[in-house]
């Protein structure tokens, strides 16, 4: 049997499970590659970032997209342009807002960060990662809502979703104006 075969048999048999592990390696890949590739100012590879993005991938995203696009399908069945547009409106307009929400204040809970200095953050980047993800949600969610199989959509998301959380890893560990000065004065 075939890995594709496998991962199906995996997708009917424990679906919330195996999306919950396939957000765990998409959010773990692109945080590698942010690190990797866009590591600002040679500081060296942070592992506990990675397992919090990974981990939040795995808690977080896997189970609520599992729940939300299952959710979104029993509403708004079919693939008619119509219905695809009103999908789309919904996740972009309302779950990418609530999803930032919750990707930031995981981070910050992870990181033993305050509900202030969560409370800037949000005011720092919620605008850039919720309109950066309509640069790539919108067309890519098209596509899904237009094409893919529901059972698939998780897998087709987190496919794409390793390059847009090079984007997400990069904002989410970002620090807000005024936090570097911060963190140099307790030092």
């Amino acid at each position: 049997m075939g890995i594709w075969a496998r991962y199906n048999k995996l997708l009917e048999a424990q679906p919330l499970l195996t999306k919950a592990c396939t957000s765990l390696i998409g959010f773990t890949a692109g945080d590698v590659l942010a690190q990797n590739f866009i590591n600002d100012e040679g500081k060296e590879y942070d592992l506990m970032r990675t397992i919090r993005l990974g981990s939040f991938g795995f808690l977080v995203h896997g189970t609520t997209g599992h729940y939300f696009y299952g959710f979104l399908d029993s509403k708004l069945p079919g693939t008619k342009p119509v219905t695809v547009a009103s999908k789309v409106a919904i996740d972009q307009f309302f779950w990418n807002p609530i999803f930032g929400l919750m990707f930031f204040g995981y981070l910050n809970f992870t990181e033993g960060k305050s509900l202030e200095e969560y409370k800037q953050k949000i005011s720092a980047d919620l605008k850039t990662a919720v309109m950066g993800s309509w640069a790539v949600w919108i067309p890519a969610h098209t596509v899904n809502f237009a094409f893919i199989p529901p059972s698939q959509r998780l897998l087709y998301i987190n496919t794409i979703q390793i390059g847009y959380n090079v984007f997400l890893s990069f904002l989410g560990n970002k620090k807000v104006d005024g936090q570097e000065e911060e963190e140099k004065k307790t030092e």
